[in-house]
């Protein structure tokens, strides 16, 4: 397996690690969590799409070091997957600091 795609992966497994053993803030099982992945990767494919287009990239690829499957619009799906890695753990860690400020103030 590639390198950027095994590190691509990786990521996402951590991120479900983090979620279900350490963080559980319960973020998978909420629709509001759902819809705003659904709008994040709206504008992703928007802009990567831009970014990423082999007619004119941006960004270039070591070929070399992804799989080569690019969906839609030449988008490298190790995109996707550090981009779900990010957002998650962000959102996460949000809600798991907000948890911790409302038990301080009670």
């Amino acid at each position: 397996m590639p390198e950027y795609t095994a590190i691509a992966v990786l990521s996402v497994l951590g991120t479900v690690a983090a979620e279900r053993f350490w963080l559980r803030t319960g973020v998978f099982s909420q629709a509001q969590y759902w819809i705003a992945m659904g709008i994040v990767y709206g504008f992703h494919v928007l802009v990567d799409g831009w970014l990423t287009k082999l007619s004119a990239p941006i960004v270039i690829y070591d070929e070399d070091q992804i799989i080569g499957l690019r969906v839609p619009w030449d988008i490298p799906v190790e995109d996707y997957l550090f981009g779900f890695s990010m957002i998650t753990l962000t959102v996460m860690l949000w809600l798991r600091r907000g948890d911790r400020t409302t038990e301080e103030r009670t």
